[in-house]
């Protein structure tokens, strides 16, 4: 079941100077910690005058999938939306 959250979530995050990347590394969240693997999906949208980055990450296991946020403004980070290993399904198919 893919769930709409937005809470707060502490995240380690490193930046690449030379590569001018930043990766989510680690994320803490309802008592536990995720460690993050590649970033399948990243795009940037503004309410207002705030810019946020959107990333989609999945943890390095495999287990869950999430939908991250950063306020570019404030700096924090927010869990968009969750999805668990057994509620991603892939179909495949013409749609006619």
């Amino acid at each position: 079941m893919r769930e709409s959250l937005d809470e707060p979530v502490s995240i380690i995050w490193f930046y690449n100077a030379k590569s001018r990347s930043m990766q989510p590394h680690r994320m803490s969240w309802n008592g536990q910690d995720y460690a993050l693997g590649k970033i399948d999906f990243w795009h940037k949208t503004k309410r207002g005058d705030i810019l946020f980055h959107h990333f989609s990450i999945a943890d390095r296991e495999g287990q869950a999938y999430f939908k991250l946020a950063l306020n570019t403004d404030s700096l924090q980070w927010v869990l968009e939306e969750y999805m668990t290993a057994q509620d991603m399904v892939v179909e495949y198919g013409r749609v006619a």
